[in-house]
């Protein structure tokens, strides 16, 4: 069984755009560096994404030098700059996450390839205790 990226509350409306919280669908923590390449769609339409990390947006290739983890009960936050628009909208996210104490060949680490698809609606509160991956001290 894989567990979901895109929760219920995954989808929000901010001043310049969405923010996509992803759950992560693995078992076991990791390291944020192992999320690789998060491409986003919204109703259709690929829109580049950048990491938000507290204060500051960082560009997903940027990743590699981070040091901070992915914690199983948290969340990372995509920023899609776009025309946002409250309602219901059919979302879709790729990416992969390295699983760094895997062992996935001559090439490195073993590298998992996800894709989570769903309608998600803007006015869906926030549930649960997860906290956003750059919000953590």
């Amino acid at each position: 069984m894989v567990l979901s990226a895109l929760r219920d509350d995954a989808l929000h409306i901010l001043p310049d755009g969405y923010a996509l919280r992803l759950s992560l669908p693995w078992i076991r923590s990791l390291p944020l560096a192992g999320l690789v390449e998060p491409e986003v769609r919204i109703d259709g339409r690929p829109l580049p994404a950048t990491v938000q990390l507290g204060d500051r947006r960082v560009d997903p290739a940027a990743l590699e030098a981070e040091t901070r983890w992915w914690h199983v009960q948290d969340r990372v936050a995509l920023h899609v700059t776009d025309a946002a628009s409250p309602g219901i909208h059919e979302v879709s996210v790729s990416f992969r996450l390295e699983v760094p104490y895997l062992d996935g060949g001559p090439d490195g680490p073993l590298a998992l390839p996800f894709f989570f698809t769903r309608a998600l609606d803007t006015e869906t509160s926030t549930t649960g205790v997860s906290r956003d991956v750059g919000s953590l001290a």
